[in-house]
């Protein structure tokens, strides 16, 4: 099967984060068997998803990555003139969901898999399709550990996320938070015998927006990044019943996202703090059972790798770009990276089409990623 048709067969099956991504492991299994290569899983504790991990060539040295997340978001309320999971093809595009991110990628990789298995390859070339990469880099954790165990840490990953065949040396890493503001009910004419949930989460989000303009200062801010500081942001809250009852419970979410070089959790500290020394005193003068409450969400490291490491130039190679950039997103790259395994994000089509209504990836850009592959299996065969 050619790149193309295997984008087809991924696209088919729905796996959004919330569904299962057994119906496409499976089908990539039985396609990888069919020609003589095994494939190791990795489950969920429910047995639901599952990573898989595969290697062609010596398996007695370290190696090279190919790695991609088989979730992709969902179409839910989107205005799609398209089947989303059904591949279409038009004016040189091809649309679907996870066409860009990144299903693009793995048929790729899957479609070299035949020119792998022919080559005499020097360094072996590992598979590694992960779940929940969408909801926080969920899947890929377990996947990692598995990696650590053998005797031979792979050399470089390439993740396939969409940048249009440029490699990225770097992104930004992420903390999203939950905080939950618990005061005391009461009749609204009466508003100053109760503790408003509401107006105390207020409180703190301002204060999140205080320390999210310190973070821009020119001291701390790195010109290689849009934009250059690290953000923070509130993006959902829910609190009250009613609008003649001081509300009870407030809950709101906020990410914050560090560059490389700054530690996301020190936000959330100061955050924290503040909600101790400045909020709670305060809502404890009217109720001493109010609580202010965090928790984590998820969370992942940002990447910064280094241009003149083996695994910038072997991109840089077979891309045929010296020209690395980052990107606003994150990925998986900085989990990978926390073990040792240096990483570039370098894969076909772009996040300007991902998570979006016809999302789409080019037919050049799924041929350009061919070439690549192969040009990566030539510099892995030469000796």
């Amino acid at each position: 099967m050619n790149s193309k048709e295997l984008l087809s067969a991924l696209i088919a099956f729905d796996t959004t984060s919330r569904e299962s991504n057994l119906q496409l492991i499976e089908f990539v299994c039985d396609y990888l068997a069919k020609l003589d290569v095994s494939c190791q899983l990795i489950f969920n504790d429910e047995r639901s998803k599952a990573n898989l991990l595969a290697t062609i060539g010596p398996d007695d040295r370290p190696g090279i990555v190919l790695s991609g997340h088989t979730d992709v978001v969902p179409v839910d309320g989107q205005n799609w003139t398209v089947a989303p999971f059904s591949l279409s093809e038009k004016e040189g595009r091809l649309y679907g969901r996870g066409t860009a991110d990144m299903k693009a990628y793995i048929a790729c990789v899957l479609a070299a898999v035949p020119a792998l298995l022919k080559a005499p390859l020097n360094k072996p070339v590992h598979i590694a399709l992960s779940y929940d990469e969408e909801v926080g880099c969920l899947g890929v954790r377990s996947m990692l550990s598995e990696l650590e165990k053998r005797p031979h840490k792979p050399l470089v990953c390439i993740i396939g996320e969409p940048t249009e065949l440029k490699p990225v040396l770097g992104h930004k890493g992420k903390l999203a938070m939950r905080c939950d503001v618990h005061g005391a009910a009461c009749h609204s004419a009466y508003a100053p015998q109760g503790v408003n949930a509401i107006e105390h989460a207020a409180e703190l989000i301002g204060e999140l927006g205080r320390l999210g303009m310190e973070l821009r200062a020119p001291e701390l801010c790195d010109a290689r990044f849009d934009p250059p500081f690290t953000t923070v942001q509130t993006g959902v809250i829910n609190g009250g019943k009613a609008l003649n009852i001081v509300p009870a419970d407030c809950r709101f979410d906020f990410e914050i996202r560090a560059l490389p070089a700054q530690d996301p959790w020190q936000v959330a500290k100061q955050l924290e703090q503040y909600a101790e020394l400045q909020v709670l005193p305060k809502m404890h003068t009217v109720d001493a059972e109010s609580s202010i409450s965090f928790a984590e969400l998820s969370a992942y490291p940002g990447l910064v790798t280094d241009a003149n490491s083996e695994a910038a130039r072997l991109v840089a190679k077979i891309c045929g770009s010296e020209e690395f950039s980052t990107v606003a997103f994150g990925t998986e790259g900085g989990l990978f990276d926390a073990i040792g395994i240096p990483t570039v994000i370098c894969g076909p089509g772009s996040m300007d089409q991902g998570h979006k209504p016809d999302e789409f990836v080019s037919v050049e850009q799924l041929d350009a990623c061919d070439a690549m592959l192969a040009r990566l299996i030539q510099t892995l065969s030469s000796h």
